[in-house]
Parts: C-alpha cells; structure tokens; sequence
C-alpha cells in the first residue's frame, strides 16, 4: 500500500487532488482512499489531505501519520508546517518549488528521496492560473509508478469538462519536467 500526505492551503486543491487521485485508480482496477483533514480551515490556511493505494482491499480507516510520500502544492509551508513529519526515512517528498531538490533536501534534512517542479509556472502556462494541483499529480504519478498517466484521462475529463485538456496537458509537463534527488 502506498500511503500519501498533501500538504497545501485551502482553496488551492489538496482535496480535489486526492478524489481524483482515487477515483482514477479506482479505475484502473486499484482500491483506493480519498480523503481531507478538516479543522478551522479557510481559504490560505494549511489544510491536509490522504491518499491511499493498493492492489488488495484497503480495511485500514484511520488517519495516516507515517507516509510513504508527501506533495507539497505550496512551499511557503515549509517552517510554518513541518512537512516531514512522520515521511518514512526512506520516503518521497515532492515539492511545487523552483529550488533544487538537492536544495530542499539539505533544507529539510530529509534523508529520503526529493523532487520538485515549478508546477506554479506549469499551471500559469498551461492553465491560466496558478493552481497547481493537477499538474502535481502528474509528478506523483511519475514518482509512485501505481498507474499510466493517461489512467486519469476520463476522471480529469469528468471533472473539468472542457478546461479537461488543460489540465492534462499540466500534468503531462510536470510528470516529465520533475527534478529528482536521492
């Protein structure tokens, strides 16, 4: 089982990550949980949000305190929410930053593996907007290997409609514009 944790603020789409996440597995004939982490949250407050993959049925129901990988759609988080909390030592972090990931690896102490994107940029561009959710899906994807990247057509198309394409043409770049390091 492949357990993750987003990390973002509210309004930029942790949450919609996570359903999408779900139900494309979901489609691919994995069992799969979506879920948010609600408190106070409001829009540009820290919110929280779990994915759970596997190729046999899911019974665990509980939060997840010790992920397999965290994706970070925001890193001005990082200091104000400790992003590495409970990430197995030998654990993905991905990051929507600029910087290396040499960088926010030395930054972070973090002894597992690093990737980041400019899935800000990615969004602007391909989008309109920089909102970058989507596009962080396709670096999960290409870190995690549960599934295609075309497996998210029809969810992403169901839930866009017509911007659908966009959105797949983000994920698309930040699933081969990813930077990786171990």
């Amino acid at each position: 089982m492949i357990e993750v944790r987003w990390h973002g603020r509210g309004g930029q789409g942790a949450v919609t990550s996570v359903e999408l996440l779900a139900q494309a597995a979901i489609g691919v004939g994995k069992y799969a949980q979506g879920f948010p982490s609600f408190g106070p949250e409001r829009r540009g407050a820290p919110v929280a949000a779990f994915s759970r993959i596997d190729e046999k049925r899911i019974k665990v129901r509980s939060g997840i305190y010790k992920p397999d990988v965290v994706v970070v759609l925001d890193s001005s988080l990082i200091g104000l929410v400790n992003v590495t909390d409970g990430l197995k030592p030998d654990g993905i972090l991905i990051v929507n930053t600029t910087k290396a990931p040499a960088d926010v690896k030395k930054e972070l102490n973090f002894s597992g593996t690093v990737a980041t994107v400019d899935a800000t940029a990615i969004a602007r561009k391909e989008l309109g907007v920089p909102i970058a959710n989507t596009t962080m899906i396709g670096a999960l994807i290409k870190m995690i290997k549960v599934m295609e990247l075309d497996s998210l057509k029809e969810t992403v198309e169901h839930r866009f409609g017509r911007i659908a394409q966009k959105n797949l043409a983000a994920m698309k770049r930040a699933y081969e514009e990813i930077k990786i390091s171990n």
